[in-house]
């Protein structure tokens, strides 16, 4: 029997996620449409090259992450070094969201430009002879040259896979499903309501000097499918390690190790929080990014670029 019961714990306009027993529903929209499809590509030949979006999806299994390291395999340097050859030209990727070394995705969106003549049609199934099978090119297209994959992104969209099975994640999802024990699903929803918003997630984050930890959580939900288990996050943006923070955190409530008031009473707290585990990287995969329509992508690169701090008052606790 499945499980969909009410009380998830949204805020603010996130139309991404389930709407039934399926887990994953749409996909990373374009610039200047609702919605898209995976493997949606251009249907009209860039001959003078210009800027490109690509969809992608990747098995983080074998990876050490996105981005690009001298003598390690990583998602950027793949990809980077397949384009080049299929282009003749260097190419260098903007990604909408760094993913950590085991990390997979399934919309993940990037961009680059180049001065080549491009069927964006023909290239996604040329790539598919290039490139290993744990990384895909699912879709090209051209887009303005507004458009950056990480500064025009809306929100991103993440599910955390997790069984309760005794026997642990059936074989062929051994890749992607987490093992835990029996769970109290609803504190761990009473928990995850209460991270809801704009707030400094600095408890939740690994510290990088200079960067930010204010985000505003706009989702954060669980489902239950019998043994599976599966979180549903969503937020303008993620700090490192954020995503599996957050989940380990809350499965800490639903295993009755820990109270939803504790995990409320981390948002307090100013720097990386020691009592919170980090939920194994397997588990994790980006599932969507959003973006606004182009005649709103340059003020969006703008409003991101900017630091955000909490403001004063009540309006986000």
């Amino acid at each position: 029997m499945s499980e969909h019961e009410p009380g998830s714990a949204t805020t603010g306009s996130v139309p991404y996620g389930p709407t039934g027993a399926r887990e994953v529903g749409g996909r990373a929209t374009a610039a200047g449409s609702a919605s898209g499809s995976r493997g949606e590509t251009a249907t009209v030949p860039a001959p003078e090259g210009g800027r490109f979006r690509l969809d992608i999806s990747y098995d983080g299994t074998d990876f050490v992450g996105w981005a690009r390291q001298p003598g390690l395999r990583t998602v950027q340097g793949v990809l980077e070094e397949s384009l080049g050859k299929v282009l003749r030209e260097p190419v260098q990727l903007t990604v909408a969201g760094r993913t950590d070394a085991g990390v997979h995705a399934e919309g993940q969106v990037a961009h680059f430009d180049t001065a080549a003549e491009m069927d964006a049609d023909k290239l996604v199934h040329r790539m598919a002879k290039f490139l290993p099978k744990d990384v895909r090119i699912t879709g090209v297209r051209p887009v303005p040259a507004e458009f950056d994959a990480r500064f025009s992104a809306v929100r991103r969209h993440y599910i955390y896979r997790l069984t309760t099975a005794p026997h642990g994640a059936d074989p062929l999802a051994a890749r992607s499903v987490v093992s835990c024990r029996a769970v109290d699903l609803e504190a761990m929803r009473a928990a995850s309501r209460a991270l809801l918003g704009l707030h400094d997630f600095a408890a939740f984050c690994r510290r990088r000097e200079g960067a930010t930890t204010v985000r505003e959580l706009q989702r954060y939900d669980w489902m239950r499918d019998g043994d599976r288990l599966n979180a549903y996050v969503s937020a303008d943006a993620f700090c490192w390690s954020m995503v599996r923070s957050l989940v380990g955190a809350v499965l800490a409530v639903g295993e009755g190790r820990r109270t939803p008031e504790w995990v409320a009473g981390l948002l307090a707290e100013r720097s990386r929080s020691s009592s919170v585990t980090v939920a194994p990287a397997h588990g994790l995969s980006l599932v969507a990014v959003d973006y606004p329509a182009e005649a709103d992508l340059a003020a969006r690169n703008a409003q991101t670029r900017e630091l955000r701090s909490v403001p004063a008052g009540d309006c986000c606790s």
